[in-house]
């Protein structure tokens, strides 16, 4: 994954643990490596979170 992005290797293992203490990634490991998988439940708690501000927005904006 880092020799696709213009970052260290370091710099993604970070992002990487922040995605994961979001639970917004799951981390397997294989041998001397971790396998990121993106976390279903935990994108549907990030849509279900950010809906709440959609439909706050909405409201906010029917009335113009």
């Amino acid at each position: 994954l880092a020799a696709g992005l213009p970052v260290s290797r370091p710099a993604v293992s970070q992002h990487l643990k922040v995605l994961l203490d979001a639970g917004l990634v799951n981390a397997k490991p294989e041998g001397t490596r971790r396998v990121y998988t993106v976390s279903n439940a935990g994108f549907l708690k990030l849509n279900i979170w950010l809906d709440q501000f959609w439909d706050a927005e909405q409201l906010g904006s029917s009335g113009n």
